[in-house]
């Protein structure tokens, strides 16, 4: 992650305690763990993001509060969520794909034919359009 010259990294103790005091307080329940994560610092929140301190799914829930299907899900929960610093396939429709980013802090959605970028989409709804454009690409 880049940072400019006058950010300090954040000590990698501080982000093992939010992660820890986050995880025990949701007790896996994602709606209490990303509920947790919006009322933290947005500095340590955007670490932890893209850390190996939460799983891929659990980030992807914070920024979508979406539950995808089960396939989707568990490929997500069996990574870290810091694989989403350079982008994680999440799912694949005939000849495409869907990739997963965090930049800056942003979710991005990005439906490839797995060698170019087609479309990308960014905020909150990027997995819901994402998905639309996966269901219908000749429409979109």
């Amino acid at each position: 992650m880049a940072m400019s010259p006058s950010e300090t990294p954040i000590p990698y103790r501080e982000l093992v305690a939010l992660a820890d005091r986050l995880l025990e307080e949701s007790d896996e329940d994602e709606t209490r763990l990303a509920r947790g994560l919006e009322s933290a610092d947005p500095a340590l929140r955007n670490e932890l993001l893209v850390s190996d301190l939460l799983n891929a799914y659990q980030a992807f829930y914070y920024f979508f509060r979406a539950v995808p299907d089960s396939l989707v899900r568990e490929r997500m929960e069996l990574e870290p969520a810091s694989a989403l610093a350079s982008g994680l396939k999440i799912d694949e429709i005939e000849l495409l794909e869907m990739v997963f980013i965090v930049r800056d802090g942003k979710p991005v959605i990005v439906i490839s034919d797995g060698k170019k970028a087609i479309v990308t989409f960014s905020g909150r709804n990027a997995y819901a359009d994402g998905l639309k454009y996966l269901e219908n690409p000749e429409y979109s």
